[in-house]
């Protein structure tokens, strides 16, 4: 996209919005929601045709009111909806006070059924989907497959329990999407600590951006991003639950808080995953004794358990003048992985295994209004923990789990006992400045750190380990917003810098009989990046989204050096880059207080450059990342959701990207290239979900709620290699995943049971090459919690 092209658009975009700031009026109104003597944030609060909510502290204010009298109205989850109609006073007073009453028929328990309980969240211009975690804490989910039901996302992984994934959202995938929890990026948690092994319990709320992220994340995404709100909010509670399910998997979860009058608070996150991972697959085999063939044998994994303890403390205070929150805290954490294939399940080990651990100090800050307007956060940690690659057995096995001895001292793959420190560390630091109620000015610092230090005691000379892999990268934003109660838009630029050092092995003069020699070589790269983002409600029940996005990402420090299991490095990557548009609607609607409607609509329009890519290496038996010249992608989202009172919900959601290689010339070459305009390899570009949930309350006693849901997952079949290259477009098959839970809550929440059944009919499910994923499970998770 041309420059000239992207600020045409910046101005349109702000002149679409500018029309409502023609209409100034000298009136506001002010008011209060309370229920029961106390605050009620979040409130929808109307009049005519605009819409405000409640703060923290129950307080609205509406500007620019036309008339003498107005119609108001006043909504919120579990309370009596408020109608009536006021006259407005002449002059400024004290605020209104509106007491809601409780809803007899109170939802007691929150199913994705629409925006209502996030709104502040989705009121913003950025293309961002809340999930309520809480609805889901009495499922035996982990984050992943949580986020596996939002519209746009896929995670791919390898296997089972604690396997490597690969997040995509809207055609973005691996490391372009970034990850943060409580808006620290999580870059540098290693393998103890990854999305797939943190259970649901951990989040309070996942916060999904598609396409143009906040400066206040700090982050150098290409496309997205997502923010795990965890429940730390909570000053004094307990949540403790423990699942099992087949395959030997053990889950056992501990959150808790317990916070003083004085305001010195102790926070703990505890949790702990154990998994066989021997379920059923489906692979060609060679049976090494008799030396027979079986194309399309069904066999158990043999030689795939995982297991991961991690514990999070935090202490400090809260509620203070100087701070609203001080917590210094540790995180520490273990991981031990068997593992059973390459990057394809046409090569099987049977004793290579990788461990790690995480070891890291952290420091939270946080004060609101430190001075009038300003508000400030600093975070900072620094991961001291190791991970360590053995592969020590010299055996070549099969998938019957028969081996044959190789020639000693040989490894499965690669012979090793490496072990080593990836040394990195996050700092970041904020500003927000609210000049007022409409102009809101931020800047926030981001830097990341890395240094990869090791080495192996089978070859305790080997230089190699020696040579430096370090990377240092910056990212520093600045973002303006104009608000009004009825529309508001944000812009903000970028700028990112990295600096990485290596070592390159070489031989004097080319002479091979030479011992290798090496040479350090330093890579810089520094980029501008900037956007826009809008919203507007059309109605008080349609709102409509515009975001803009010239974005840059550099290489991730395991793209460049290699994670030494299935990923091999490349230090020649380039940062990729992308112009990234985004246009949305979205609808949510109550109609006789019974039917529940809400919708999204969203259009995607992606540029990329040098956009990275997972490929296999010469042999086939590692991925490697590489750079596409030229990517572009095309799609849509949806998703629309209906619920009857607070018996019954039904949605749908789907996903449709376009992928295309736009690389008409490879460099050096005058013919077109033979996979121009082909579709890109490996990436499911057709999906979607469909679940149905029906409450039964008040079962077997007051405060007892039954809980039925369906839920379906669908992926259109797509190709593993170019489709214009005949012989090689191997093909993954169109795959359903039917999935099945029950939960009963007794107690108003209290004591809870829940039960699942995932992949009830025993399908077929791939990922990434082909690689399978479990077959049948059903488990069962027993929970208590209780708040004060």
């Amino acid at each position: 996209m041309k420059q000239s092209n992207i600020f045409f658009l910046i101005i349109c975009t702000l002149l679409f919005f500018s029309p409502a700031t023609a209409q100034q009026n000298s009136k506001t109104f002010t008011g209060r929601v309370l229920a029961g003597g106390e605050a009620v944030a979040a409130a929808t609060v109307s009049i005519d045709d605009q819409i405000v909510h409640s703060d923290d502290n129950g307080y609205f204010k509406f500007s620019n009111i036309s008339g003498t009298t107005v119609k108001i109205e006043i909504t919120v989850v579990g309370l009596d909806a408020f109608k009536t109609r006021i006259k407005l006073p002449a002059e400024t007073t004290d605020p209104l006070v509106f007491n809601l009453q409780k809803d007899d028929k109170k939802i007691e328990e929150v199913h994705v059924l629409g925006r209502t309980e996030h709104q502040e969240i989705n009121r913003q211009a950025y293309n961002i989907v809340a999930v309520d975690a809480k609805a889901l804490h009495n499922t035996t989910l982990d984050l992943s497959h949580a986020l596996d039901r939002v519209s746009g996302v896929r995670v791919r992984e390898a296997g089972g329990v604690g396997s490597a994934i690969n997040f995509s959202l809207n055609g973005f995938t691996g490391n372009q999407v970034k990850f943060f929890i409580d808006g620290i990026p999580m870059d540098n948690f290693g393998s103890s600590f990854q999305i797939n092994n943190i259970p649901i319990n951990l989040a309070e709320r996942l916060e999904v951006y598609k396409g143009v992220v906040p400066i206040w994340l700090g982050s150098d995404a290409l496309g997205g991003a997502v923010n795990i709100v965890t429940g730390n909010g909570k000053p004094n509670y307990l949540d403790v639950s423990y699942s099992y399910g087949s395959f030997n998997t053990h889950r056992t979860t501990i959150n808790s808080a317990v916070t003083n009058s004085a305001g010195w608070t102790f926070q703990l996150n505890a949790y702990q995953n154990y998994s066989d991972n021997n379920y059923w697959v489906n692979t060609a085999i060679s049976d090494l004794e008799t030396r027979q063939f079986y194309a399309d044998a069904r066999v158990r994994r043999f030689h795939d358990t995982y297991r991961n303890e991690t514990v999070i403390g935090q202490f400090g205070v809260v509620g203070k003048s100087f701070a609203d929150a001080l917590l210094v805290g540790i995180n520490l954490g273990q991981n031990r992985a068997d593992i059973q294939t390459g990057a394809t399940m046409e090569t099987v080990f049977g004793d290579w295994f990788r461990r790690g651990s995480i070891v890291m100090p952290t420091l939270k800050y946080r004060k609101k209004d430190i001075v009038k307007g300003l508000d400030v956060y600093l975070n900072a940690n620094y991961n001291l923990g190791y991970e360590q690659n053995i592969d020590t057995v010299a055996r070549l096995y099969n998938w019957l789990g028969q081996y044959i001895e190789r020639t000693a001292p040989a490894g499965e793959r690669s012979y090793s006992m490496y072990k080593f420190r990836n040394n990195m560390g996050v700092g970041a630091a904020g500003l927000n400045y609210r000049i007022n109620d409409r102009h809101t000015v931020s800047l926030n610092n981001t830097t990341t750190t890395f240094d990869r230090r090791g080495s192996d005691e089978l070859a305790p000379f080997n230089e190699a380990y020696e040579q430096p892999r370090k990377s240092l990268k910056n990212v520093l934003g600045l973002s303006y917003q104009y608000s009004t109660d009825r529309w508001n838009a944000t812009v903000f630029a970028k700028d990112l810098r990295q600096n990485v050092r290596f070592s390159e092995a070489f031989t004097p003069g080319g002479d091979a009989s030479q011992p290798l020699q090496y040479r350090e070589l330093d890579m810089q790269f520094q980029a501008f990046g900037y956007g826009l983002a809008g919203t507007y409600f059309i109605q008080p029940s349609l709102q409509a989204k515009v975001s803009f996005e010239r974005s840059y990402r550099l290489p991730d420090p395991y793209e460049l050096f290699g994670d030494l299991i299935n990923t091999q490095g490349n230090v020649s990557l380039k940062p990729e880059s992308s112009n990234n548009i985004n246009l949305g609607l979205s609808y949510v609607k109550t109609i006789a207080k019974m039917h529940h409607l809400h919708g999204d609509i969203n259009l995607l329009f992606r540029e990329a450059k040098d956009f990275i890519r997972p490929d296999l290496n010469p042999n086939g038996t590692q991925q490697v990342m590489r750079n596409l010249l030229d990517v572009s992608n095309r799609g849509i989202d949806f998703s629309l959701r209906y619920g009857y009172h607070n018996n019954f919900t039904i949605g749908f959601s789907g996903t449709y990207q376009n992928l295309r290689n736009e690389v008409e010339f490879e460099p050096g070459s005058t013919r077109v290239s033979p996979v121009y305009r082909d579709r890109i390899p490996n990436i499911p570009y057709f999906y979607g979900n469909g679940d149905a949930s029906y409450f039964i309350h008040n079962l077997a006693g007051t405060g007892n709620h039954l809980t039925l849901t369906y839920n379906l997952l669908y992926v259109h079949e797509f190709f593993l290699a170019w489709p214009s290259q005949g012989g090689l477009k191997n093909q993954i098959p169109e795959q359903f995943a039917h999935d099945l839970t029950a939960t009963y809550t007794l107690k108003d929440g209290r004591y809870n049971i829940g039960l699942a059944c995932r992949n009830l009919f025993d399908n077929r499910l791939y990922d990434n090459f082909m690689l399978q994923k479990p077959s049948r499970a059903f488990s069962i998770k027993l929970r208590y919690f209780i708040n004060k």
